[in-house]
């Protein structure tokens, strides 16, 4: 079986950052982020293209001579000689180390020749007693600063990956076992299937009519690197990536049961089996019982009937309040990828995009969208290469020539604008004003007090022209913590002066989270799903997105991005 584009770029990326341990060239190791980056996002196996030959991997963006001979490599043997040379000459544990926010690669190398810090347990010892602040470039402030994120999760050391990475493994194993014969139903549950941002393993449910054939299906899976346990109907493996899969293997009469108990959350499980116990029903993962006899399972349909209750999505399940809506019949008709009728932000070669406006465009109209923004950013962030006034005055141009071209597709041009500490606009009203629509974002001093940050947001949604808030937090998953903010009052301005909220889809950033996103709604505010796409292939990750927004109890009337351009246009004129 073909090696996973995930797992391609995983050696790739784990490279770059033993790479960058050691100093090595800039350029190299930016080379070997964008190619982990491209692949990843490939909608092809690059494992078919690399039996194609080295030049038809050099078709790629980005990917040179070099980068196209590693990656037949990898697909030949699944294995990388440089990465196994990078990895021994460089301790490990130090790239866990400089995965923790607020170090990085030049400080873990500090605290390494410092205090001889390799591990994560060390790190925590050396911060406790007080060493951290004698090394150079640190100090007490620092110091309590990493304590604090290792305290909260700030480590990479928890094994937790990706939702959107872990599909890639999960799903593609899940098509494999499909393919068994005599499997009837199979799916992925737990964290997963509740659209958890990240997860730390998978849970995967099999209904077949022969359970050791799919056990031993699972556990020969080219993609395996250890069996953790075996069984007729249970196993549990890791993948070469690390993430571990376990399996179960129910009865058609159980796997409703299953499906629900393993999907969770624990605290949905337990107040639906309370409602059970009330009516002296027994429910796990093998059904619902009335004293030793099953009465029902298997369905998650049945699972919910038996307790009065309707099936409610599985984003929703935690325990917060779905339950109560069920017994009502209140529960909300959740958003659906189906129901988006554009994307609202973008970026193209004219600033950090990696496609142009025609490539962004032509697969847009290819997922059958009304209408797109292009967001290009705006000079503030040096390293995007921003458009100023006259820039977007010449895309203007192009954009107005592009529509006259397309068919069922409207490009509206937009601007990401950053937002200046002190809360002014990157772009002056006039160039503002020739815009169709305005996003505005921050992407800088992102340490600012509570109080100044969010004064600084106040001000910016203050300008009658801003239209959208983007990843309104600035988070990265695992690498930056949400900006200090008071959201209610950022909730508060927007809903009173009709900006929408961004719920951005990158899989990195997921922002606003799904508690944010409730609150933004029940506070009255519109918001939009958009990609943040950097490249035709993420306009996919709109998946991600609504999600997400699902996760926030968000309905289709919720989203703006899911009316008609007509419908959008009178919105946002109000």
């Amino acid at each position: 079986m073909d090696i996973e584009n995930a797992e391609v770029a995983r050696l790739f990326s784990e490279l770059a950052e033993l790479l960058e341990l050691q100093e090595a060239n800039p350029f190299r190791i930016r080379a070997y982020r964008n190619a982990a980056r491209v692949i990843e996002e490939q909608p092809e196996p690059v494992a078919a293209l690399a039996r194609e030959g080295v030049q038809r991997l050099m078709d790629l963006p980005g990917i040179g001579e070099d980068l196209a001979t590693k990656i037949v490599e990898i697909v030949r043997t699944g294995k990388l000689k440089a990465l196994a040379e990078a990895r021994r000459a460089v301790p490990r544990g130090l790239v866990d180390l400089m995965r923790v926010r607020g170090l990085g690669p030049k400080r873990a190398r500090a605290l390494y020749s410092g205090l001889g810090v390799t591990t994560l347990k060390q790190l925590e010892r050396a911060l406790k007693t007080g060493k951290v602040r004698e090394v150079p470039g640190f100090g007490a402030r620092t110091e309590a600063k990493l304590l604090e994120e290792l305290g909260t999760g700030g480590a990479a050391g928890e094994r937790r990956i990706l939702r959107a990475v872990a599909a890639q493994y999960g799903e593609t194993l899940l098509s494999f076992l499909r393919e068994v014969p005599g499997v009837r139903h199979a799916d992925i549950a737990g964290s997963f299937r509740r659209a958890r941002e990240t997860v730390g393993d998978l849970d995967l449910l099999v209904d077949a009519q022969d359970p050791p054939a799919v056990t031993e299906a699972f556990v020969t899976y080219p993609e395996v690197q250890e069996i953790l346990e075996r069984g007729p109907t249970k196993a549990s493996v890791r993948l070469r990536s690390g993430l571990q899969v376990d399996l179960r293997v129910l009865p058609p009469e159980s796997y409703g049961a299953g499906l629900h108990y393993f999907t969770g959350s624990k605290a949905h499980n337990i107040a639906v089996r309370h409602l059970g116990q009330l009516r002296k029903l027994k429910i796990n993962e093998y059904g619902v019982f009335r004293g030793s006899r099953r009465v029902s399972g298997a369905t998650e349909e049945d699972v919910f009937r038996a307790v009065g209750l309707e099936w409610m999505p599985p984003e929703i399940r935690e325990n917060r309040g779905e339950v109560e809506a069920a017994a009502k019949g209140e529960l909300p008709d959740l958003v659906e990828l189906g129901d988006i009728r554009g994307d609202l932000q973008m970026h193209t070669t004219d600033s950090d995009g990696r496609d142009d406006l025609d490539a962004m465009a032509r697969a847009a109209e290819e997922l059958g969208y009304e209408y797109i923004a292009v967001t290009d950013h705006t000079p503030a962030v040096a390293i995007t290469r921003g458009l100023d006034r006259a820039g977007f005055r010449r895309q203007r141009k192009r954009i107005d020539r592009l529509n006259t071209h397309l068919k069922r597709l409207t490009v509206l041009q937009s601007a990401e604008v950053d937002i200046h500490p002190d809360g002014t606009l990157d772009l002056d009203d006039v160039a503002l004003d020739a815009l169709d629509l305005v996003v505005v974002s921050i992407h800088s001093a992102f340490d600012l007090p509570e109080r100044r940050q969010t004064e600084r947001v106040l001000r910016a949604l203050e300008n009658r022209r801003v239209d959208i808030l983007a990843h309104p937090t600035g988070r990265l998953i695992g690498r930056r913590a949400p900006m200090r903010m008071q959201l209610n009052r950022i909730f508060e301005a927007a809903a009173e002066r009709g900006v929408l909220l961004e719920v951005n889809a990158q899989p990195e950033r997921l922002d606003l989270d799904d508690v944010q996103c409730r609150a933004a709604i029940e506070a009255g505010v519109g918001i939009v799903i958009s990609t943040d796409a950097h490249a035709t292939a993420e306009l996919r990750f709109m998946r991600w997105g609504v999600d997400q927004a699902r996760r926030g109890w968000a309905r289709k009337p919720d989203v703006a991005n899911t009316r008609t351009l007509s419908q959008l246009l009178k919105l946002l004129a109000r």
